[in-house]
């Protein structure tokens, strides 16, 4: 089947949709992006009372990470330089009233023995003389009052040395002065392997924390996700119960409050079509008995003058009588039919074939050549809705299309997807009136015709309820209209015998 002209294509589906969406509560946009505006402020606004706090506690826990780590091995490096003092006064020795350090040779290199820093030390008498050691290290000045013990930081040569000052006991009553310095490689190592560890740590911590604040958070919203999709595949009068068994306690009075407001509406709309089938009913007979006298008038014999006003009573009467069927149409029409009960083959074929015999006698009487070629399209449907869907097209078709002119159904196969196409030259509908044809009781501009402006609402309907794609094109000629319903593949019973 070769595929029309798309020039000018309107697609009424997103239209459709987006009341959906606007029906459920939900906007088009942000669903698309994942968000709904309510969840992802709440989101926003439960990661940043999360993480803010956690860029203070994170650094600040670094902080004490790498305190508890440098201050211990500190305390071991100088404890080390303390063992030495200790060992150094252990060798002084008073000959003759001299202070000496009885140390040889071996016993020096190996306190002076390390594996990555030097090692100095010093001996000082009480008088002030240098006993043993390194000269250097007695001049050294070491920014403190004199007497001070303990262990600072200073210039020994061109290199900083970490040094001990200590307080020894030598001779009788007497105490010597002992420094022992080392240089700070062991104390760059520390500190660098504490900052490297400290940064592994607050990196890792952080990621972990970001990682399960937004885990958890998305987790915890997760039911109100579920209840906004719930809502955003509704159609627009799509009233049931929304499902509260997975709901947390602390959302089942919001979902609670949305099934009494849906309960309401229900009963609403029920009394809302009770009415308009009432009303329908009540006015179908009368009117269809107007219409036959009408009918019954004209042909016999009446003045001449009374034959404009039997024929405005005519098509008033047909017209009263085709909006009581439509509008009986609406009121069987149920958006929740799809879940109802079970579709069943149907083949838009043998709809359009009983469409044929129904509308044959009115396209003659008009003047309009009515013409089909069908193919086999078998979808999953409910076929008294197809036969009114057809109908309404059909209908629409001889009204507006005028006298003279050529109108086509058409069923075939575009691929897998099963479709229904009535094409006319008529006067058409401009492509900017096109979105509006969808609503009830709205007509086009300069629509001729004696129509009500429900048909093409009532097709939306129910290609809404079979899942349809319903678009609006421009033949190729240029003038005219083709409506065109573009249904699911069938998905049970692929072989109808």
């Amino acid at each position: 089947m070769p595929e029309a002209d798309r020039r000018d294509t309107f697609d009424a589906r997103p239209i459709a949709e987006g009341a959906a969406r606007n029906g459920a509560g939900g906007d088009g946009h942000d669903t698309a992006h994942g968000g709904w505006r309510a969840e992802s402020s709440l989101r926003r606004q439960l990661l940043i009372w999360l993480l803010v706090p956690m860029l203070v506690i994170v650094p600040l826990l670094g902080t004490l990470q790498y305190w508890f780590i440098v201050k211990p091995a500190k305390l071991e490096l100088d404890q080390q330089l303390g063992d030495i003092a200790v060992a150094l006064s252990q060798l002084l020795r008073l000959d003759h009233g001299r202070l000496r350090l009885e140390m040889n040779a071996q016993t020096e290199r190996s306190l002076r023995t390390d594996q990555f820093d030097a090692v100095y030390f010093v001996v000082i008498g009480p008088d002030g003389e240098v006993i043993a050691g390194d000269q250097s290290l007695a001049t050294v000045n070491i920014g403190k009052p004199p007497g001070w013990r303990g262990f600072t930081v200073a210039r020994l040569g061109p290199q900083d040395v970490r040094i001990g000052v200590f307080e020894m006991p030598c001779g009788d009553d007497h105490s010597c002065q002992i420094r022992v310095a080392e240089t700070q490689v062991k104390q760059r190592q520390v500190r660098d392997q504490a900052l490297i560890t400290t940064l592994a740590i607050v990196i890792a911590l952080g990621v972990l924390t970001v990682l399960a604040a937004v885990f958890a958070v998305t987790r915890g919203l997760r039911p109100l996700s579920d209840l906004r999709h719930q809502l955003a595949e509704r159609s627009l009068h799509d009233l049931r119960p929304l499902d509260a068994g997975a709901a947390p306690r602390e959302v089942r009075p919001l979902v609670s409050a949305m099934n009494q407001l849906f309960a309401r509406l229900r009963d609403a709309s029920a009394a809302q079509k009770a009415f308009i089938t009432d009303a329908a009913h009540q006015l179908r007979t009368p009117l269809a008995a107007l219409k036959t006298e009408a009918e019954l008038a004209l042909l016999e014999p009446h003045p001449e003058s009374t034959h404009p006003a039997l024929e405005r009573i005519h098509r008033s009467a047909s017209r009263a009588a085709r909006l009581a069927v439509q509008l009986l149409a609406l009121a069987r029409l149920d958006p929740d039919a799809r879940g109802a009960g079970a579709p069943a083959p149907v083949d838009l074929k043998d709809v359009a074939a009983d469409t044929a015999r129904e509308w044959s006698a009115q396209a003659i009487a008009g003047g309009i050549d009515l013409g089909f070629a069908l193919e086999s399209a078998i979808v999953d449907g409910d076929e008294t809705l197809l036969r009114e869907l057809l109908s309404n097209l059909v209908h629409n078709a001889l009204e507006y299309a005028g006298r003279g002119a050529t109108v086509t159904v058409k069923t075939f196969v575009d691929g897998e997807l099963p479709t229904l196409e009535v094409e006319d030259d008529g006067p058409g509908i401009v492509e900017e009136e096109r979105p509006r044809m969808l609503r009830r009781f709205v007509r086009g501009r300069g629509a001729g015709g004696h129509g009500s402006g429900l048909g093409l609402a009532i097709v939306s309907d129910i290609a809404a309820i079979h899942d349809a794609r319903l678009s609006m094109h421009t033949p190729a000629a240029g003038r005219g209209l083709i409506v065109r319903i573009t249904f699911v593949p069938q998905r049970k019973h692929p072989h109808r015998p």
